[in-house]
């Protein structure tokens, strides 16, 4: 077998194993009738005109050479052995066209399944679903045949002039063949201008925006229509052509074309360009500027941003502060490197393990909506100290458990307070747990594993010692006969697997375990976001949440963006799906998120029962969901323009905005997910926030946030300050904490003793309707690897300060007298030392083994780690 039929083979398997057997089998069938229509379609008219063409040829006289009499002729080789090479040419060309043709699997099914947008486009008046839909399907068509008739027609001129060579002015038969090819030529031509043409001017960029222009309007949509009357013109004239002596009037028509598509496609529309439309631009452009603003705002639901006023009057106090002690609670003093490089070298425990990323989310902790960071640790088989097949494929297979803390406690060493950390995992608080710290599918996980195999698994080291178990889930692929491991061993290039006698027929391979290839693999029609995200379920099962989008170029007039040399960009999207994949045995779910986006619907119809309601999620996952950086990325990138409606404003770009920076060159680093309660709100949510400053300018201009917590997930609201108030911007606070001579002084001091200096990223913090700025600074040893938290720097209106905590920082500027913000109370309980958790730890898992072992009826076992549980259990006393 082929290593495709294998590679084939095999995914059959894992999407049986996953329970999507039907997404593989959609379009692996799609592909196939594809291919055999079109390759069918391609060989059969092209051989039908190659045939025709040669059987009317095949006994006319071999014509004579110039200069040469009857009888004495020179053969013309060529054209005699012409008919040996036709059938398998015109079988080669309808393979490779049918190969090509299988990449429109998709655009054929969304054409069958199409979902209505209930929606016009501002010109042609057509639903929006035809520019999705049905506009692929016919560019689809329309360049398969343009493909087949100028291979039938090339290939049959080549033959008559083999044959003859001046057949089309003298011959009758060979006339009206090559008549009626470019009769169907011409129609094609005319359609594709009509349907394909003409509807593409809603993309076009000959104006200030994206979108049919003035021009485009009143010049070139004019010259299409004339130029699909011409071209039907000459499918006529191609018919009577073949009554006539000569071929003028297709000359004529073909010089009538290429005289308009220059003169009236290029020149006209650049003359009124030039010479009407930029002196008068704005006038001109006004009703085409609406239509994109409109189309823009609705491909990116700008248009449900919710506007809100502040009054920028307001001054915070302390009892402001007070009144919003869970988002002073919240303020993000962690941020994701210098967390990365603590956890790197305090949590690790072991080379092979990796932190490879930081995830934001919230918990209830002990009765407290907490803003934590956690980091799952992964196992990296490359860094393993021995590597060979049994400890990469059979020994360790997983990674185990996760680092947990929130965002901003620290120990009295600077150090992040942890509320899980350790091996095995140790919760310091009893609102998390972890039953099952397992990770087989993750960021990392990318190689093949068998587990149920007669080798144990490497869970995780225990001073000197290992713990190993054994996989107790059904995830992966069954390996239940020999010919399957045989199957293996070829895709996998290992002949180790065939051989392995620890491989039984109750193993199972894992593959596909790193779950941006797992998601890609099941659902190659939806793009990912960058950051998919670890959650602790209620009971203690961890899952990762991953977001995807539905994405078009497609929708008519709207503003496209990410476009390059390669790419046309997008100018639609929708956070359509959160897909939910089992950390412990790969299982994956799909919920729509976005009931409404006809993207989505189509895909449903497309593959059936393979999506669900968001409804259907567990609660404990819901409580997790946030709302996605890459999206709210793109809106609030394009909203700094469409937040302007009217037209005059959005054509002068008068009040147009950027996404807040703090300092030149430097890209955003100021969105960020946060706790806060927002204005006119009475209870803090988990939101995700990015501020605002006029072009050009420092000041603040508002501040945009998206929802995710409960029936507000997906809502963007936009807070604008009013123009006649300075309030400060990020860069401008960044620009004040430099110069403030205490801090500089500070960090000149830590600077000369030999440690390094990080400050954290600027946090922008709204309260009430008003601002705080927060900014961490981190310490580094020289030499050393772990940052520590040693001072909180405030920033409100025009004053700075800098404690070693937020409170005391709080202090120094809102205090009044006596009356301070007390230390925040975070209802901790006693934790039992890092040496009592370690026997603790022991004691449970010498517990779960003796119980396992009178399952099994291993007496002597059991009798063993009685004795040692006995023995901790002494220790602990």
């Amino acid at each position: 077998m082929s290593p495709t039929i294998i590679r084939l083979v095999t995914d059959w398997f894992w999407f049986k194993e996953i329970g999507f057997e039907n997404i593989f089998t959609t379009i692996l069938v799609t592909k196939i009738i594809l291919a055999f229509v079109i390759g069918f379609i391609a060989f059969a008219l092209i051989y039908l005109n190659l045939k025709i063409a040669s059987r009317l040829t095949k006994n006319r006289p071999i014509p004579v050479q110039p200069g040469e009499k009857r009888g004495t002729e020179i053969p013309l080789n060529i054209g005699e052995q012409i008919d040996n090479f036709l059938f398998p040419f015109s079988l080669v060309i309808g393979f490779l066209t049918g190969l090509v043709g299988t990449a429109n699997w998709q655009t054929v099914l969304q054409y069958l399944n199409s979902t209505s947008f209930n929606i016009l486009d501002p010109i042609f008046g057509r639903d929006i679903s035809f520019y999705f839909f049905n506009l692929p399907f016919l560019q689809m068509v329309i360049g398969f045949l343009l493909w087949i008739i100028f291979i039938s027609l090339i290939g049959s001129v080549l033959i008559y002039f083999s044959r003859g060579g001046y057949f089309f002015f003298k011959e009758k038969i060979p006339k009206i063949h090559i008549s009626l090819l470019l009769f169907f030529l011409f129609l094609i031509f005319a359609v594709e201008t009509y349907l394909i043409k003409i509807p593409n001017l809603l993309y076009s960029t000959t104006g200030p925006f994206t979108g049919a222009s003035y021009t485009d309007i009143h010049a070139t949509l004019p010259i299409l229509k004339i130029l699909t009357l011409i071209l039907l013109t000459g499918a006529v004239v191609s018919i009577i052509n073949i009554f006539r002596k000569d071929n003028r009037p297709l000359f004529l028509i073909v010089g009538l074309y290429l005289a308009v598509s220059i003169l009236g496609g290029w020149l006209y529309p650049v003359i009124l360009q030039k010479f009407i439309v930029e002196p008068n631009e704005l006038i001109k452009e006004s009703p085409y500027i609406l239509n994109n603003i409109a189309a823009t705002q609705k491909a990116f639901k700008l248009d449900e941003v919710e506007e809100h006023d502040l009054s920028g009057e307001t001054t915070l106090t302390l009892e402001d502060i007070r009144n919003n002690e869970a988002t002073i609670k919240n303020v993000r003093l962690w941020d994701r490197e210098p967390l990365l490089d603590t956890f790197g070298q305090v949590q690790e425990i072991r080379t092979y393990y990796d932190f490879i990323s930081i995830d934001n989310d919230r918990y209830q902790i002990n009765g407290e909506y907490r803003q934590i960071m956690l980091s799952p640790r992964e196992l990296n088989s490359e860094s393993l100290p021995h590597r060979t097949f049994i400890n990469e494929r059979l020994t360790f297979t997983h990674g185990f458990g996760l680092t947990l803390g929130p965002v901003n406690e620290m120990t009295k060493e600077g150090l992040p307070v942890l509320f899980i950390k350790d091996l095995p995992p140790i919760s310091t608080t009893e609102s998390l747990k972890i039953t099952r710290p397992e990770i087989y599918f993750g960021e990392l996980s990318s190689d093949y594993v068998f587990v149920k195999t007669k080798a144990k698994e490497f869970d995780y080291p225990f001073g000197e010692e290992n713990v190993f178990s054994d996989y107790q889930g059904d995830g992966g692929v069954s390996i239940d006969s020999l010919s399957r491991k045989a199957l293996f061993a070829i895709r996998f290039k290992e002949l180790k697997i065939l051989l392995s006698d620890d491989i039984t027929a109750q193993s199972r391979v894992m593959y596909y375990r790193n779950i941006n290839e797992r998601v890609k693999r099941v659902l190659p029609f939806l793009e990912l976001d960058q950051d998919p995200y670890l959650v602790i379920t209620e009971n203690g099962e961890l899952k990762w949440i991953y977001d995807t989008y539905t994405i078009s170029s497609l929708y008519p007039y709207s503003q496209r963006v990410g476009a390059s040399a390669e790419t046309k960009g997008i100018n639609y999207i929708r956070n359509a799906v959160k897909v939910v994949i089992n950390a412990y045995d790969g299982k994956m779910k799909f919920y729509i998120s976005d009931p409404e986006d006809p993207l989505i619907q189509t895909y449903s119809k497309i593959f059936k029962e393979t999506f669900l309601p968001l409804e259907e999620m567990p609660e404990d996952l819901r409580r997790h969901l946030r709302y996605p950086e890459d999206i709210f990325g793109l809106q609030t990138a394009l909203y700094t323009i469409y937040h302007m409606e009217q037209v005059q404003i959005f054509y002068n770009k008068e009040d147009q905005w950027q996404v807040s920076v703090i300092a030149e060159g430097i890209g955003d680093p100021m969105m960020r997910h946060i706790i806060m309660k927002l204005p006119g709100k009475t209870k803090e949510e988990f939101i995700l926030m990015i501020p605002f400053t006029p072009q050009g300018k420092d000041n603040l201009a508002a501040w945009m946030v998206a929802r995710s917590d409960g029936e507000n997930y997906g809502k963007l609201m936009v807070y604008r300050f009013p123009k006649q108030r300075l309030v400060f911007g990020p860069k401008q606070i960044i620009n004040r904490i430099n110069q403030n001579p205490e801090i500089s002084q500070q960090i000149s001091l830590w600077d000369q003793r030999g440690s390094e200096v990080n400050l954290g990223p600027l946090l922008v913090i709204p309260i009430e309707e008003s601002l705080l700025y927060v900014r961490p600074l981190y310490l580094r040893a020289e030499g050393g690897k772990i940052p520590e938290l040693k001072r909180v720097i405030v920033a409100y209106e025009n004053q700075i300060a800098m404690e070693e905590t937020l409170e005391e920082s709080l202090n120094q500027i809102f205090a009044v007298g006596e009356e301070k913000l007390p230390e925040l109370d975070f209802e901790e309980k006693e934790i039992p030392s890092p040496s009592q958790q370690n026997l603790i730890s022991q004691a449970k898992n010498h517990f779960q083994r003796a119980l396992q072992a009178q399952k099994d009826g291993n007496w002597a076992l059991y009798g063993q780690e009685i004795e040692k549980l006995g023995q901790i259990l002494d220790q602990l006393r």
